[in-house]
């Protein structure tokens, strides 16, 4: 008889661990679907482009400051593409429409550079606030700089750290970049290599490649 309570009294300790390890696991997972959302309502919203940034004003604003609650990137972009999708989904795709149109415009500007389309734009997750991404390939980014001058945009240099492998997160190169602007629109055209149109950067999104698209190919999503 002894033996039995002890082996019910095993069996209920398991049984209730399993079921606090549970509710964790829905809790913790709640939580992080709570937190995209709302990082993505401030990336949409208030024009923040940095993920990391909107997601601690998220858990602030939420009291949700746990770190095994933080959602990944790859989570804030579903979100932000869901978000679009619930208000004002055909404002968005005319959005969207006018944004790659603008960017088959300035990848025409920049032929010479072989220009591919990156990021939101080419992604669908594109708001207001987005800029065109482009990934433009040079001997040098004066040369970049000389055609926007000689074709009458003014312009801001940037540089933007890419890694260029999964493997290490340390393996990181700055890039130089220009920022002008056509048609209303923000074009942001950061200069690789001309041998980088082989291997793209990793996305700071979902940690792979990211996907270019050369000007038939967004031509293509435009039906």
């Amino acid at each position: 008889m002894r033996r039995e309570s002890t082996y019910w009294k095993k069996k209920k300790k398991s049984l209730f661990f399993k079921q606090m390890f549970s509710k964790k696991v829905n809790d913790d997972g709640r939580a992080r679907q709570l937190l995209a959302q709302e990082a993505a309502r401030i990336i949409v919203d208030q024009g923040i482009r940095d993920y990391r940034v909107a997601k601690i004003k998220a858990a602030e604003r939420l009291g949700l400051t746990r770190r095994g609650s933080l959602p990944r990137n790859s989570e804030i972009e579903a979100a932000i593409g869901e978000r679009l999708q619930l208000f004002g989904r055909e404002l968005h795709a005319e959005l969207l429409r006018t944004m790659r149109e603008a960017a088959i415009s300035a990848m025409e500007l920049l032929v010479s550079f072989t220009p591919r389309l990156v990021g939101p734009v080419l992604s669908g997750t594109a708001d207001t606030n987005s800029p065109v991404n482009l990934h433009v390939f040079a001997d040098s980014s004066e040369m970049v700089a000389m055609r926007l001058a000689d074709l009458g945009f003014s312009y801001r240099a940037y540089e933007q750290r890419l890694r260029s492998r999964r493997s290490s997160r340390y393996d990181a190169h700055t890039f130089a970049g220009f920022q002008f602007h056509y048609d209303d629109t923000s074009i942001e055209a950061t200069v690789f290599p001309v041998d980088g149109i082989r291997q793209a950067p990793i996305s700071p999104i979902n940690g792979k490649p990211m996907r270019r698209a050369d000007a038939k190919a967004v031509m293509d999503l435009l039906g």
